[in-house]
């Protein structure tokens, strides 16, 4: 039952998803233990090291400039500022730090260079480092590697057929690029999804057969709950349930059995007893910090609090993968290269994300 597989179909991973709920937290729950400590739960911070101003129409995304919401934009903190964020999380027990960058893709220069420093910053304090910085080229995936990068996070969002009715400045297949230009070095992978965005069940199992299928699978798989933001075009999308949120954690756990499930966005809308049953059914990593990069995100104390009652223990760091070497600039076998990657700009229209857009131009 615990056996990798690579090829799992639409129908394979309906099936496991609309098992009796008991059979399927009993599968998952089964097959955790099987791969993981069931009494040990990896705890991450997320920091939004740029906010806001991003070029793209995610329309789940409040950080888009197209649209009018109450986010207030930052420049790229400095190496200094990212280093202290970084302690005080190692001092409330987490054991990675996520950076993100409100960017469509990288782009070589003064600002990439001084990320570079943050990851080495990072990487010298013994904590696991993460970027989701949009797109990357392997170029700039193996200088990420070199400063010492532990994942790359870039999720896939949601179906290929789906994705399509959400974001529209960016394909689906440029996602996948890069995660194969993050496999070209020795960075994990970090990718997963949203549900509530209006989907189907389908289109919540095609996404995880898009991430199942991959050789390898990711190391973790944030499953995110929607988080509506007023002045999005997912701004009405009613909450999703916490049945719908084990039911796609316990198969993601079944059909990812070595991957590290992250229980991620919109746990502010879930009971502890609804978050146990996650970390029942397979979930064995979570972002702590009062923010998720502009989203609201349970207390620090609150999630430690949870911990103690619930009998769980902070993963320590490098747990999964050996620490990864730091190499300074000046020894960098990998130089920048002025490169301009031309990535895919479909040229469809998303109504509800024009619609959005217009009412923007307006409110501003």
């Amino acid at each position: 039952m615990s056996e990798m597989k690579h090829n799992w179909t639409k129908e394979d991973v309906l099936a496991i998803y609309n098992k009796p709920l008991m059979d399927l937290l009993f599968d998952a729950a089964t097959i955790h233990r099987v791969h993981h400590d069931p009494n040990t739960v990896q705890v991450s911070t997320l920091l939004s090291i740029k906010t806001g101003g991003c070029p793209e129409d995610c329309g789940y995304c409040p950080q888009a400039a197209r649209y009018h919401t109450d986010i207030e934009g930052n420049d790229l903190m400095t190496v200094q500022q990212v280093k202290a964020q970084a302690l005080r999380a190692k001092s409330s027990g987490s054991s990675r730090v996520c950076m993100g960058a409100a960017w469509r893709n990288v782009k070589d220069g003064e600002e990439f260079d001084q990320v570079l420093e943050m990851v080495r910053t990072i990487n010298k304090l013994e904590m696991e480092v993460c970027c989701t910085l949009g797109m990357i080229t392997e170029n700039q995936a193996q200088r990420l590697a070199e400063a010492g990068l532990y994942a790359y996070n870039h999720n896939l969002d949601s179906s290929e057929e789906y994705y399509k009715k959400v974001i529209s400045t960016r394909g689906y297949e440029d996602r996948l690029e890069t995660i194969d230009n993050v496999r070209k070095t020795n960075v994990t992978v970090c990718s997963g999804g949203i549900i509530g965005m209006g989907e189907n069940i389908e289109d919540r199992a095609g996404m995880l057969v898009a991430l199942a299928t991959l050789n390898p699978q990711p190391e973790s798989v944030p499953i995110n709950a929607l988080v509506a933001v007023e002045g999005t075009p997912l701004e009405d999308q009613k909450p999703v349930s916490i049945w719908d949120m084990v039911r796609m954690v316990a198969t993601a756990r079944i059909v990812m059995p070595e991957t590290q499930v992250r229980l991620s966005a919109g746990r502010t809308e879930m009971s502890r007893e609804g978050q146990a049953m996650c970390f029942f059914a397979g979930a064995n990593s979570i972002f702590a910090g009062d923010k998720l990069l502009t989203t609201p995100n349970p207390d620090v104390g609150e999630d430690m609090e949870m911990f103690k009652l619930l009998g769980l223990n902070p993963q320590k760091p490098f747990v999964k993968k050996t620490q990864p070497e730091t190499i300074e600039a000046t020894d960098s076998q990998y130089q920048t290269l002025g490169e301009k990657p031309k990535w895919t700009r479909p040229n469809h229209k998303i109504e509800r994300n024009e619609e959005a857009k217009q009412k923007a131009k307006i409110l501003k």
